[in-house]
């Protein structure tokens, strides 16, 4: 039987709330024309008569968009999205009664899209009441409510898609939803059938601008860690490793003689990161992490950022084919920093190098002492080619041997060249990265 969405409905709308935010925009005025694209048009008109008219009036104006939210607590505390009020002047909260309070923010966190925002005076609120959504199960029923398109507490419901999806950051674990979600829904919750919000509605994924069946969720154990620290301190500290990571492909398991892809390969090691400090090296296999298992290359980032800053954890990891352990002091994720990213990955052969030279890496802007080869052709349809090697890629190490000339990478190669692949580490701007290159044998 199907759930009753009508009581759900009725019971729950209370809690959500639409949010309005407003930016002053200032732009300065510019000679009437000025741009590059206006200047055949202009430029008989200004032989005859002179110079151009003058600048256009600054502008000055507001730009208005609009959000959702769910209230957390009777103290007047609302939940939304980051993008819904990060760049506002005035956020206006509107309850399921119409009534209308100003907001301020209590803090944000661009990284999971998290913002937490308070009002005042409001006297009877209903705050929502917070699930489980590591219990969730693909297939099981959910609602989302918000103002879809300015459209005042729309309701839809639908399924769970799928679960720890991930779209692109590195803290990303969503959940995937079929229930509409369309522009406005940003920051309204994802209700289970008991009525327990599991989710905070994010993003879609659309070519239209409208739903396709295709909606994300932070979920929300995730945003109570996010919201506990937003509300004490007004941002989030988060673990920090100091490492590149990379996805452990086929090619690059076979490469370094391991039985499966999982765990995240460190592609590099920043030299001020706890990593460093620790002996952890380029080419190690993280595979646990302070007891828990790194199954994809993705589970890092979001495990060392939730591990308490101070922390001394096991990692668990696999050098040259051997399970390794060492022990690492967790730090505090720089704002300019990552706990973990995620590197290009590529993998096949057919290129032309050169000796990297003082004068080449100066143009290339990498240092004067790095030793490698510069990657100076890729053959169209080569193996290099379709594995995604680039010009002005510089290749440090071949399977494993560093290379500081074109007669040591022509041997490494030839020491390798039984092998079915051949793993090179490779400069690519400031990240190095592996390449696993099939071999044509």
């Amino acid at each position: 039987m199907l759930p009753d969405f009508v009581g759900l409905a009725e019971r729950l709308s209370p809690s959500v709330v639409n949010i309005s935010t407003t930016q002053e925009i200032n732009r300065l005025g510019k000679p009437f024309g000025s741009e590059d694209s206006f200047q055949e048009f202009w430029e008989p008109f200004e032989r005859f008569f002179g110079p151009r008219f003058g600048p256009l009036p600054d502008e000055h104006f507001k730009q208005r968009s609009l959000g959702s939210g769910f209230v957390l607590g009777s103290d007047g505390y609302i939940v939304t999205n980051n993008h819904v009020v990060e760049e506002a002047d005035e956020i206006v909260v509107r309850m399921a009664d119409q009534e209308e309070s100003k907001a301020k923010v209590i803090g944000r966190d661009a990284k999971t899209d998290l913002a937490l925002i308070r009002i005042e005076g409001h006297g009877d609120l209903k705050p929502a009441q917070l699930g489980d959504s590591d219990a969730l199960k693909v297939g099981e029923w959910v609602i989302a409510i918000g103002n879809s398109f300015g459209l005042e507490h729309t309701v839809t419901a639908g399924i769970v898609s799928a679960k720890a999806r991930h779209i692109g950051g590195p803290y990303d674990n969503f959940i995937q939803t079929d229930a509409s979600i369309n522009p406005g829904n940003s920051g309204g919750p994802l209700l289970n059938v008991r009525g327990e919000v599991v989710g905070i509605n994010t993003a879609i994924f659309t070519r239209s601008g409208g739903n396709v069946g295709i909606g994300f969720a932070i979920p929300i154990n995730l945003a109570k860690e996010v919201l506990d620290e937003l509300r004490d301190k007004g941002k989030v500290v988060r673990g920090w490793l100091g490492v590149m990571i990379q996805r452990v492909t086929p090619e690059i398991a076979e490469s370094l003689g391991l039985d499966e892809t999982g765990g995240a390969l460190v592609a590099d090691v920043l030299d001020e990161g706890p990593a460093k400090g620790a002996g952890i090296r380029t080419g190690d296999v993280i595979v646990e992490f302070d007891g828990k298992t790194v199954k994809e290359s993705t589970d890092l980032p979001l495990i060392v950022a939730r591990t308490p800053v101070g922390k001394k954890v096991e990692v668990d990891l696999i050098r040259d084919g051997k399970h390794e352990n060492v022990r690492v002091e967790v730090g505090e994720l720089p704002d300019t920093e990552m706990a973990a990213e995620s590197a290009d990955e590529a993998a096949e052969f057919g290129l032309t190098v050169q000796t990297l030279t003082p004068e080449i890496a100066d143009s290339l802007g990498v240092p004067g002492d790095l030793r490698g080869v510069v990657v100076a052709g890729v053959e169209p349809g080569s193996a290099a080619d379709e594995a995604g090697l680039r010009r002005t890629d510089v290749i440090l190490e071949v399977n494993r041997r560093p290379v500081k000339d074109v007669a040591e990478y022509r041997g490494a190669l030839g020491a390798g060249a039984k092998d079915k692949s051949i793993l090179l580490l490779i400069r690519r701007g400031e990240n190095t990265i592996f390449l696993a290159l099939k071999s044509s044998e």
